[in-house]
């Protein structure tokens, strides 16, 4: 729906009250939900879905912005207000005419900016800084936040009157850790975009990195897939295996690169090795060093069902060298 992808029930709702809520066009909607989780998309699809949709969708990070810049970039200024202020310009308000303005971030906002916010939704006028006159605004507001406001007007932090100003209708995005198979179709999403957008044939997926993608938390949510994907597109050939993904990722789930490490075979190797002295206590050093070899190298592709990338990184050689060697030896798989 509106390029947002999922199936899971909890979006299945989402989707229904996007529809709903843009049916009423002038409605103020409060999108909550963590970051990462799309809440700027969900206002897109709002104003698209809404009478308004002809009108422009013009939005505002409450965070990026200075506090002594965002009320000018909000209601506008005219020429002199301030220093550097060598023309008069309109504000965010007055450029959404029309259509919506996206006030992401909003639980960021100044406690001075937040009195000010008030009045425009309650008297539907902004004031630019400088001018005596005040300017009526027709918009819709739709704002979002990854703060639980509820919390912050508990503690003093928002304005209680602002927020129930604008949690008129409340929209709840759920995390990416809660929405069961949207997880694998937002993978298998990316992977077709980014391979379609760099004109290549897109990764598969080693059938273990399912249950991984599945059970991990995505703290960063669907931007936190989306980097990740892109990163694997850049790094890896053909085909993602678990060690593949950043340490950190593959800390919380609990993986190991290997099952085991070849430690044990090292040291059964090297007892092996003494036993096959002669009676002068002579052995063919290049001789036992290329089994010993042999074994070693035949020892990690069956720990790891002869995958190539795996037994590389365990033997800590390059994937092409160890292919080069498995070629000129002869070994194969039994």
């Amino acid at each position: 729906m509106y390029g947002i992808i999922g199936q899971s029930p909890a979006m299945q709702r989402l989707f229904k009250s996007i529809e709903r809520v843009g049916s009423v066009p002038d409605v103020t909607v409060l999108i909550q939900g963590e970051s990462g989780t799309g809440k700027e998309l969900i206002a897109r699809a709002i104003h698209n879905s809404s009478p308004r949709t002809d009108g422009p969708l013009i939005p505002v990070n409450c965070a990026a912005i200075p506090e002594e810049l965002l009320e000018s970039e909000l209601f506008g200024h005219v020429k002199g207000a301030f220093t550097g202020a060598a023309y008069s310009r309109a504000g965010r308000f007055e450029l959404a005419k029309g259509g919506t303005l996206f006030l992401d971030e909003i639980g960021d906002m100044s406690p001075k900016l937040q009195a000010k916010m008030l009045r425009v939704l309650q008297e539907k006028v902004v004031e630019p800084v400088g001018a005596i006159k005040p300017i009526k605004v027709e918009v819709r507001v739709i704002a979002a936040t990854h703060r639980n406001l509820e919390e912050e007007v508990e503690k003093g932090r928002f304005r209680e009157d602002l927020f129930y100003r604008l949690n008129v209708v409340s929209l709840h995005v759920p995390p990416l850790r809660e929405r069961g198979d949207d997880v694998m179709l937002l993978v298998n999403h990316f992977i077709q975009d980014f391979a379609q957008k760099r004109n290549r044939s897109p990764v598969v997926l080693d059938e273990a990195m399912h249950p991984i993608f599945s059970n991990y938390r995505w703290p960063g949510n669907v931007r936190e897939m989306q980097n990740l994907i892109e990163r694997l597109m850049v790094l890896c050939d053909e085909r993602v295996e678990p060690e593949d993904l950043p340490l950190k990722m593959r800390e919380q789930l609990g993986c190991r690169d290997d099952e085991d490490d070849l430690s044990d075979l090292v040291a059964a190797d090297f007892s092996l090795s003494l036993a096959d002295m002669d009676e002068e206590g002579i052995i063919d050093f290049n001789r036992e060093v290329e089994e010993f070899e042999n074994r070693l190298i035949l020892a990690a592709l069956e720990r790891t069902q002869w995958n190539k990338n795996r037994a590389a990184r365990m033997l800590n050689l390059n994937r092409t060298t160890l292919v080069e060697k498995i070629k000129k030896k002869g070994l194969v798989e039994k």
